[in-house]
């Protein structure tokens, strides 16, 4: 099967060797997204901000690799805060509230930032290897 690597053009693809999103036939696997922007850290302290941009952000990587937030089965939240569940969970329900991926949400000790209050993965598969509803 043929792969293809995504990348974002961030510095630390380079430096810790991996691509944004990899696609792999019909799957789509996006990594580890946080709420950075050119390297600035966006809506410190404000989980609901922080989901809301990285679920844009992994919208835009599916995109490039062919695919749409309707290819989407599953997402992993990692977030600093477990207490703040409902910020996180209202930003993911508004991008996934009529898909109902399969999910995760599991409280880590921190981030790479301590500015990051949530990491989210996901994992898309495009239906006959197409993309979209």
């Amino acid at each position: 099967m043929k792969r293809t690597n995504y990348s974002s053009g961030a510095v630390w693809e380079n430096k810790v060797g991996y691509s944004r999103a990899v696609r792999v036939g019909n799957v789509i696997e996006v990594s580890g997204t946080v709420a950075t922007d050119n390297d600035k850290v966006v809506a410190p302290g404000d989980a609901y901000e922080q989901t809301r941009f990285v679920l844009a952000k992994i919208e835009v990587a599916l995109i490039n690799a062919g695919a749409t937030l309707h290819d989407v089965v599953r997402t992993r939240m990692f977030v600093t805060d477990i207490s703040r569940w409902e910020e996180y969970g209202r930003a993911h329900g508004e991008f996934f509230q009529a898909i109902r991926p399969a999910t995760s949400m599991v409280e880590v000790s921190k981030l790479i930032d301590p500015q990051y209050l949530v990491e989210i993965e996901v994992t898309a598969i495009c239906r006959d290897g197409e993309t979209g509803k």
